[in-house]
């Protein structure tokens, strides 16, 4: 495979980003253009990790994938990394901004749990999940735009654990289809909910208790990340604008009328309007 341009790579970026997880996408609209790039190939490479899932029908094939980006990482990995706009763009942001790599190549290392139907065991477990995979992605993010690591990383654990438990909220009715269990099976035995019952898309005041808890320990991360914003520099807040969209999507999901095997419904000029309302508000702007 021969290399991608540098401007196309970017433009490569930019395209997933906007496609797949749009609310990131829309929240680089409001940093510095020496941060958005960037920021655009680490969400990028997001993008291509937590979607091997979807790209495979077993979980060897996902391993190997998921071990090309660990070998990337380490640098063992050359001329097929040139040759990925992905990997090429965020190789890039690497040196640039100084990442740290351990924490990246744990974030892939922990979405092995994707592949396998196998029970989230514990709330501890999900919250340890969420820290590597969601909490890590708002450090780096936190970094690129000029966040000093002391000053983001007790910020970037409440976002990351309230983004990631409204993830797993609404991402439910997905991974119930596939017999997929991100709630936390400790957490269901506790109220009584069998697995099979949330796989058969049964909707119980059970199950609807399960939910409930984990919305709550949500609005405690969400509020707490928010409070936080001002340690930030203004330019390094913008990273955490998708916690806006969380928010508005968290009342949506705790909606007492709500059947939970509905998927969320997603609108680009909502989110858009969303972002765009909290930029401009008091959380962001002090």
């Amino acid at each position: 495979m021969s290399a991608a341009a540098p401007d196309d790579a970017a433009a490569f970026c930019a395209d997933l980003v906007r496609n797949h997880d749009f609310a990131r996408y829309v929240s680089t609209l409001f940093v510095p253009a020496a941060a958005r790039r960037g920021l655009l190939a680490l969400y990028a490479f997001n993008v291509e990790i937590v979607r091997v899932r979807d790209h495979v029908s077993q979980p060897l094939p996902g391993e190997i994938r998921l071990q090309w980006w660990t070998d990337m990482l380490a640098g063992h990995v050359h001329g097929s990394a040139e040759g990925n706009p992905v990997a090429a763009e965020f190789l890039l942001a690497i040196r640039e901004f100084d990442l740290p790599v351990e924490p990246l190549s744990l974030l892939v290392e922990e979405h092995q749990f994707d592949l396998y139907n196998d029970p989230m065991p514990t709330m501890a477990a999900l919250e340890g999940y969420l820290t590597d995979t969601c909490a890590a992605l708002f450090a780096s993010a936190a970094r690129i735009a000029g966040a000093f690591p002391a000053a983001v990383d007790h910020l970037a654990r409440h976002a990351g654990l309230a983004y990631g438990l409204v993830q797993v909220l609404a991402g439910l009715p997905r991974d119930a289809s596939r017999r997929q269990l991100f709630l936390p099976q400790q957490l269901l035995d506790s109220h009584g909910c069998g697995i099979e019952e949330v796989f058969a898309g049964q909707e119980t005041s059970r199950l609807r208790a399960v939910l409930n808890e984990l919305a709550g320990e949500a609005r405690q991360h969400l509020a707490t990340a928010l409070s936080l914003l001002a340690e930030l520099p203004p330019a390094a807040r913008p990273v955490f604008l998708p916690l806006a969209q969380a928010r508005r999507d968290l009342e949506h999901l705790s909606r007492a009328d709500r059947n939970p095997f509905l998927p969320l419904p997603v609108s680009r000029l909502r989110t858009l309007w969303t972002t765009w309302r909290a930029s401009r508000s008091r959380e962001f702007t002090r």
